[in-house]
């Protein structure tokens, strides 16, 4: 995943370009960038590996000697950005958001053969050098982008940094937020809609799907309109956003407590546990609403211990990173000894870590382990966005179960029915990952809760990883 974050303004514009894409730090643990443009130095970039130290650390020395009115900045999980390019366009720099399931094949029929690419570390193409490659192939940066959003098969969203203005282009079917703000003097774009509201922003308006504006100092114009075309990613309420943003007017921490809710009434009938808590920190919204509803106590019966752990570096051995992940868990023993506890996570990928956490509370004296989820289970790998740095739907624990039950390879109308709560392979599934994660009881959050604790309608919500339907 990742995050972006521009700014204009008629003065310098480093304070906050700095403090906007740190803002965004939840969304990336690997990559980080700025670039700016001054009317008398022109463009500089800077780009860190940030993976074991968090962006102002590594930020440090740019954020006093970098100098621009107009700049862009990202925290990216993959590619290393914004880049900057001179073209026929002139120089410009350009981070994205987004991701090209089809690159390959866009280099080989589209893409001058003359033109090469730098080759990142796996093997892969730099989508935002791509990005930029396609845009090129255009007379204007309109044609260029809106190219790009008929060439490639996934998402993107993205900003482009010129001389006169930054373009401000979201995915066409909204994907990924474009949230502007403004203030006296200064403009700026982002990802995450709180990213700017310390810096004296507020709220301008969200861009809608397809929209390319450009945004200077002084406004912001609109280049293209709405495609008119909706499917924003829900994951962005279920783990992806921070608790105080918000997308499509709605916030993710209250999205969260109705999920909560929704579960606590789907368990109405069940004994009560003698606590609900949250797995931290995603988890911890939908507790909130579980209790609220239930009456069940709302307590933390492990922490987090975060000063000493601003990233989550990890040794290369297997055995060691098992080790650190649990250190950084403290447990309160007189909350866990012989209590019955409902943990709610927001989601279950692989199970590796919700294994080692109830584990965990099993070792320091748990009576029982009650697992809930914030959203359904999920059977397919997310075709729009980089959810994982591996493509592998078999790292998924559903997909290994389902192999097991079926085979490996079912048919894609086998595996929807595991989509299904009220299937009995559903069921099968359900009573597998929880023998295999050594839960008490399991129960996923259903699709239809989820979609109506947005408030938005469904016909608008990208659902993919959950139901396999586009």
């Amino acid at each position: 995943m990742g995050g972006f974050f521009g700014v204009a303004s008629h003065e310098d514009c480093v304070f906050d370009l700095f403090f906007g894409v740190d803002y965004h730090s939840h969304l990336g643990t690997r990559r980080a960038g700025l670039a700016v443009y001054d009317p008398k130095t022109g463009f500089e970039k800077s780009i860190h590996n940030i993976e074991n130290s968090p962006f102002r650390t590594k930020f440090f020395k740019e954020s006093n000697e970098m100098h621009g009115t107009i700049g862009i900045g990202c925290i990216s999980d993959f590619e290393a950005q914004p880049i900057i390019v001179r073209s026929r366009h002139g120089t410009y720099g350009i981070t994205s958001v987004g991701k090209i399931n089809n690159a390959e094949e866009i280099v080989a029929n589209h893409i001058d053969k003359h033109t090469h690419f730098f080759e990142m570390q796996n093997g892969t193409i730099n989508q935002t050098e791509l990005v930029a490659a396609i845009i090129d192939q255009k007379e204007n940066f309109i044609d260029g982008i809106r190219y790009v959003q008929e060439l490639i098969d996934g998402s993107m969203s993205l900003l482009i940094l010129t001389s006169k203005g930054i373009y401000c282009a979201r995915d066409k079917y909204g994907r990924t937020p474009v949230t502007i703000g403004c203030k006296k003097g200064s403009y700026c774009a982002s990802f995450e809609s709180f990213a700017y509201l310390n810096l004296g922003y507020t709220d301008y308006r969200e861009l809608q799907p397809g929209e390319i504006v450009i945004m200077d100092a002084d406004g912001v114009k609109t280049l293209v309109g709405a495609s008119g075309q909706h499917k924003v990613c829900t994951f962005l309420w279920v783990y992806y956003g921070y608790p105080s943003t918000s997308y499509e007017g709605v916030n993710v921490e209250q999205m969260r407590y109705r999920c909560g809710a929704c579960l606590a009434k789907r368990d109405a009938d069940d004994p009560k546990p003698d606590c609900v808590a949250g797995v931290p920190d995603s988890g911890m919204a939908h507790a909130i609403g579980y209790a609220n509803t239930s009456g069940v106590t709302f307590a933390r019966p492990f922490v987090k211990y975060t000063p000493t752990w601003p990233r989550s570096f990890m040794p290369t051995h297997q055995n060691k990173r098992k080790l650190i992940a649990k250190m950084k868990l403290i447990p309160l023993h007189n909350l866990i000894e012989g209590k019955k506890l409902l943990m709610i996570d927001d989601s279950i990928v692989r199970g590796t870590q919700l294994k080692e956490t109830t584990e965990f509370l099993y070792e320091s004296g748990a009576k029982e382990v009650h697992i809930r989820t914030g959203c359904p289970p999920i059977v397919f790998g997310c075709k729009y966005l980089n959810f994982s740095s591996s493509n592998s739907e078999m790292e998924l624990i559903t997909r290994r179960v389902i192999a097991e039950l079926e085979g490996e390879n079912p048919p894609k109308e086998v595996l929807q029915e595991y989509t299904d709560p009220n299937s009995e392979k559903y069921q099968k599934m359900l009573a597998s990952i929880k023998k295999k994660l050594h839960f008490t009881s399991l129960k996923y959050l259903r699709l239809d809760d989820m979609l109506n604790s947005t408030g938005l309608p469904h016909d608008q919500l990208c659902t993919y990883c959950w139901t396999g339907k586009e």
